[in-house]
């Protein structure tokens, strides 16, 4: 089974790259029997359903990403190596975790941590082939249209006190302090998703990671932007099912974001 799918545009192509690099939840045969059964059934630190939730984006021209195995296997969004993305006090999971946002060991034998030779092959089997792939979509479409947006796609529970203490914002956009995209590409993000009634945070408590901070060039005219979103915005309130009504209020001003930075791109 590949790392990745890829989601092609079925209109005429712009040039925005979606990533959605914590959606999966396969594990590969060789290693799905070293996770706890009762959390690889439903691996909770997943961001359920966000590859559903941007599937108006194939007829917008908008190509997609996403990842096919589980961020416990190992983490797309995370640098490959290992160093930390914050260092504010909240918990820190590992390239190859060993436990969940929660502090929950994932291994039948409660390993603290994955062994270097295991973590090398996860990188070459998992890590890397997907990073390929986005790199080659981002060249190609910048190829074409001379400059590139790679909008990277994230959800997250509500609450979760051992990153942060409070409940999250709706939305929050990081462009790793400002450094990952053009101003007027940040500016135009901020202005449609603040419009939308939804809560909304800039930088805080999420900046940005490992592939936001890693592929936004703009003086390269490769931009990217990391929207995070709590899962009630698009699930129930027991956050585990997608909800219909509330998908489809976040789609119209996804959709709304992502049609004006096309045209900021293309003009």
């Amino acid at each position: 089974m590949d790392a990745f799918k890829v989601v092609v545009p079925t209109s005429e192509r712009v040039p925005i790259l979606l990533s959605v690099p914590h959606c999966g939840v396969e594990f590969p045969e060789e290693l799905k029997h070293k996770f706890k059964p009762d959390l690889a059934a439903a691996p909770d630190d997943t961001d359920w359903f966000v590859h559903r939730l941007y599937d108006f984006a194939p007829a917008m021209g908008i190509t997609l990403i996403h990842a096919v195995y589980s961020r416990w296997v190992i983490d797309l969004n995370r640098n490959p190596d290992d160093k930390p993305l914050y260092s504010d006090g909240r918990i820190i999971t590992r390239l190859c975790p060993t436990t969940t946002f929660f502090g929950e060991p994932l291994y039948i034998d409660r390993r603290k941590e994955v062994d270097a030779g295991e973590v090398k092959k996860r990188l070459q089997h998992y890590f890397d082939p997907y990073h390929q792939k986005l790199q080659e979509l981002l060249i190609n479409l910048k190829k074409v249209f001379g400059r590139v947006l790679l909008w990277d796609c994230h959800s997250i529970r509500q609450f979760v006190p051992t990153i942060h203490t409070e409940k999250f914002p709706d939305l929050i956009l990081g462009d790793a302090d400002g450094t990952s995209a053009s101003p007027g590409l940040m500016e135009t993000a901020i202005r449609h998703l603040e419009s939308g009634g939804y809560s909304f945070r800039h930088n805080y408590p999420f900046k940005g990671g490992y592939i936001t901070r890693h592929y936004g060039k703009p003086l390269e005219n490769i931009h990217a932007l990391q929207l995070e979103m709590s899962k009630v915005n698009y699930m129930d309130n027991t956050e585990t099912q997608y909800d219909e009504s509330r998908a489809s209020r976040m789609k119209k001003v996804l959709m709304k974001t992502l049609e004006s930075l096309a045209e900021q791109l293309t003009s």
